[in-house]
């Protein structure tokens, strides 16, 4: 098969690029900025393109043409002061890739969704695909994601030659990933020591709100599920996460630290200011994502793709905080460079 990631440098697309390439496909990578020399990408051809511009219609459907899957993980998180840019990359780029995929005549397209696509759950029973995918109005991440789900509904209506898959995977870390992440959400307020502290389960106090519960799965393991995803061409929503589920109680386990219940109005009072004040590169409504998300159920993804993570969701944690204290990334990539 001839593969076309778009978004190839990122967390996620270069795990698709590693997957894709190592089932034996033909790839090819689409990336804003295209990734220097070195691992995956060499035995990639590589097309830089930036999906707001005027050409990118055009130049993404020339891209595509003649290949049997795209998946699309591209997706902006910063700058986050930028609401207009965001949602364009975001949707208006989605809308672009989904475009050029119809105009091109590719079957199959697999989009890189989220839980974040989800409205806030009500208990922390796991969910299925047919929750609604309405979002949570304060996150621009879930709105987005929400925004390009109903796109994506449209685009299916009118084309249902095209099998689109919808990934939902949790939170997604992997190593490799621990600059961007540390970039992209944390920046300088926690020092590198203290990451180490809590790799090795030495972190004295783990100042948490209370009501927290996240699934975690791998980068790796998301990708499998996107290539078999490719190659089989499922269609709906499909979501993945990790077995089990992490609270505050599992991550003092994993970090050594002591949990401090810090009511969750204060944490998003300060995370707002720090925001604001452009200490902290994380808004609020990634909180506020975080603490409303739902659980889910991943039975669809063994069902249709045979997907089983290889990672459990403690050691991927453990995995990314190994990272963060090594500074880890991938010197190559635009996005992932340590």
């Amino acid at each position: 098969m001839r593969i076309v990631v778009v978004g190839g440098s990122g967390n996620v697309g270069t795990a698709v690029l590693r997957a894709a390439l190592a089932a034996g496909h033909e790839v090819a990578g689409v990336s804003r900025r295209g990734p220097a020399r070195g691992g995956p990408y060499d035995a990639v051809t590589w097309h830089s393109l930036d999906l707001t511009s005027a050409s990118a219609p055009d130049v993404l459907t020339e891209v595509v043409r003649g290949a049997d899957a795209v998946v699309h993980a591209a997706w902006a998180i910063q700058p986050s002061h930028d609401r207009e840019y965001l949602r364009d990359v975001n949707v208006q780029g989605s809308r672009t890739v989904a475009e050029a995929v119809a105009a091109a005549g590719v079957p199959r397209l697999v989009y890189l969704s989220s839980v974040g696509t989800y409205a806030p759950r009500v208990s922390l029973e796991p969910v299925d695909e047919s929750w609604p995918a309405t979002g949570v109005p304060t996150s621009m991440y879930s709105e987005d994601k929400a925004a390009v789900e109903a796109l994506l509904d449209r685009f299916e209506a009118a084309n249902p030659a095209v099998a689109v898959t919808r990934l939902r995977p949790g939170l997604v870390l992997q190593r490799d990933a621990a600059a961007e992440i540390r970039r992209y959400f944390i920046g300088a307020l926690v020092p590198r020591p203290l990451w180490g502290l809590a790799r090795r389960g030495n972190l004295p106090v783990l100042p948490l709100p209370a009501g927290l519960a996240l699934q975690f799965v791998h980068a790796d393991d998301v990708a499998t599920a996107a290539v078999t995803a490719a190659e089989r061409g499922v269609r709906g929503a499909v979501n993945l996460a990790a077995e089990p589920a992490v609270d505050a109680l599992d991550l003092a386990d994993i970090t050594g630290g002591r949990v401090v219940r810090v009511p969750a109005k204060v944490v998003r009072a300060a995370v707002d200011l720090a925001w604001r004040a452009r200490v902290l590169p994380t808004s609020p409504g990634w909180l506020d994502l975080a603490l409303s998300i739902p659980l889910m159920r991943a039975d669809r993804a063994a069902a249709e793709l045979d997907w089983h993570p290889v990672h459990g969701a403690a050691a991927t944690v453990t995995e990314l905080l190994g990272g963060l204290s090594e500074g880890r990334g991938v010197p190559a990539s635009p996005a992932l460079h340590p």
